[in-house]
């Protein structure tokens, strides 16, 4: 590429960037270059056929590069959060297909397979707090996500969850840019996260790294290659993480990482695996713009099925809601009830008796070895895994294959070793002010509350969420000593611990079906609420085990 033309590539960027200004002239002033420069590509082009999509011979480049502008406009008209930018680019897309030329249309309903495209875009709406939370992260990163959208139900929290991720992924820190990307891809593929690894792979490239890398680990360096063994085990088995495994990548020779290198590392990969678990656990949808996002075919009568109409596109799709809704009410009323009154009555028996501490180590072991035989998903019915378990070696490497051997999982006694008095202060002396920010984000999701259950006001939910925290541990082998694991079982029912399982630990599983069937009164917004809690307690789980590594290497 000559130096002309990377001048030229800086400037078209720069310009989609200025579409985040908050100067209202200078986001005018993007658009209409960008204007200019789509009118330029069509002009190029020539007039086309609608009726033959195939472009005349010797402009395909232009046609796909065309066709890459119109996808990123689409996803602007329906995700940016400034609304004159939104009209700007409806209009312009409607004057291109006003010239004959064919425009993308979104496919599939939303931000969220699960949950109603209708009911996540109205919470900015009517949150001033939640619109300008979607201002900033547009402007930081030149878009808005669809994790983002569905985080947008509990605005605090999705404030300290961007502080934290910007932080990793853009701020001054240990790690290169492309490092950086590059472990999030690893980490998402673990899980087969098509979602996550696309979006990573277009940072990553953004960043100048080296497209060679992405055709496998083995394309990549070296050093990179050694972090492995590190992602397969903290992703599916951290209890088997030793010191060894750290010296191993402390002392590589000319391959060797710093101390701070590995702890920006560790926190990548455990963001990562989490988030995957967020990201199938809500359902989350490709991005307009990206691959499965769009099309551009003309929508035909064949393919409106039943599907749309029951995820609220169409006509029909209110009395087909209402039907269901009274259906399943009836099935499950006071189920919300039932609830409350348990933790009622719990809360009675905890000031009457004691448990002796022998009791209450079994409770946990009892707890601990029932939840390694949960099974995940009931049905196999999961989303088709684009490939990318190019990725990373060893596929075959998952939680599910050991807990069917009955491999023991250690206990691991957080008095021993805990995040607020151990975790906390390793990461902040070697990665300063990340370890403030993932325990305010882990605090967070731990405390965040509106004192609602479904349609009830005024509910004490710290029980629940407690229970729901510490059951997460304890798949991992974490106990806290003073909890009574007696509680997981009155609180937590079967659905509910399926659906907890098999979006911890193969979150790739997790089904439509498995996310309407537990808390079937609850709001999709307390759902959202429950896999904030999933992915914070997992990821304070991992990190757990690999600082304990770490300090252990080190002491």
């Amino acid at each position: 590429m000559n130096m002309m033309e990377d001048q030229e590539d800086q400037e078209a960027a720069g310009r989609w960037d200025a579409l985040g200004s908050r100067d209202a002239s200078s986001r005018d002033a993007a658009m209409e270059h960008i204007r200019q420069e789509v009118m330029r590509k069509v002009e190029s082009i020539g007039p086309m056929p609608v009726s033959e999509p195939s472009t005349p011979s010797g402009t395909g480049q232009t046609t796909s590069d065309l066709n890459d502008v119109l996808a990123r406009l689409l996803m602007l008209s329906k995700r940016c959060p400034f609304v004159d930018v939104k009209e700007r680019c409806l209009w312009l897309l409607q004057s291109v297909q006003d010239l004959g030329v064919r425009i993308p249309r979104p496919l599939g309903n939303g931000p969220s397979r699960f949950i109603p495209e209708k009911e996540i875009l109205q919470v900015s709406k009517e949150d001033a707090r939640t619109q300008s939370i979607f201002e900033d992260a547009f402007a930081a990163l030149g878009r808005l996500d669809n994790i983002s959208l569905v985080m947008g139900f509990h605005p605090q929290y999705l404030e300290s969850f961007l502080r934290t991720q910007h932080y990793l992924l853009q701020m001054d820190g240990p790690l290169s840019l492309h490092y950086r990307h590059y472990i999030g891809i690893m980490a998402a593929a673990r899980h087969q996260c098509s979602y996550l690894v696309n979006l990573h792979v277009n940072d990553f490239l953004q960043v100048g790294g080296d497209p060679k890398w992405l055709n496998g680990l083995d394309g990549a360096p070296q050093k990179l290659q050694a972090l492995g063994d590190l992602n397969k085990i903290l992703a599916h088995r951290p209890w088997l993480l030793t010191k060894a495994h750290i010296e191993h990548l402390l002392k590589a020779e000319e391959h060797s990482w710093s101390l701070a290198e590995l702890i920006h590392a560790v926190v990548l990969l455990t963001h990562y695996h989490s988030l995957a678990s967020f990201t199938f656990g809500c359902g989350i949808s490709p991005e307009i713009h990206c691959s499965g996002g769009h099309t551009f075919r003309p929508p035909s009568l064949s393919q409106y099925c039943m599907c749309d109409i029951a995820n609220g596109n169409g006509h029909h799709a209110n009395h087909h809601d209402d039907h269901h809704h009274l259906h399943s009410n009836q099935e499950v009323s006071g189920e919300v009830e039932v609830l409350m009154e348990r933790m009622k009555q719990m809360q009675e028996c905890r000031e009457e008796e004691e448990a002796s501490q022998e009791e209450m180590a079994t409770r946990f072991e009892r707890e601990k070895t029932e939840s390694m035989l949960v099974s995940t998903s009931e049905d196999e019915e999961g989303v088709p895994s684009r490939d990318v378990s190019r990725h990373f070696e060893d596929p075959s490497y998952g939680y599910k294959d050991f807990s069917r051997r009955g491999e023991h999982v250690p206990t691991f006694r957080v008095q021993d070793y805990s995040w607020e008095d151990h975790g906390y202060s390793l990461v902040n002396r070697l990665y300063p002010d990340v370890g403030q920010l993932l325990d305010e984000k882990f605090q967070m999701a731990y405390t965040l509350t509106y004192n609602t259950m479904a349609t009830h006001k005024d509910v004490d939910t710290s029980m629940l969420r407690r229970a729901i925290w510490n059951y997460i541990h304890c798949m991992f082998g974490i106990r806290y000593d003073d909890y009574d694991y007696g509680e997981i079982n009155q609180l937590l029912d079967r659905s509910f611990k399926v659906y907890i399982k098999t979006m911890v630990c193969s979150p790739e599983k997790t089904t439509k079906r498995m996310y309407e069937s537990f808390w079937r009164q609850f709001q999709h917004s307390e759902k959202v609420h429950v896999n904030l809690l999933l992915m914070e307690a997992r990821m304070q789980a991992e990190l757990l085990y690999a600082l304990r590594a770490i300090t252990r290497y080190m002491t």
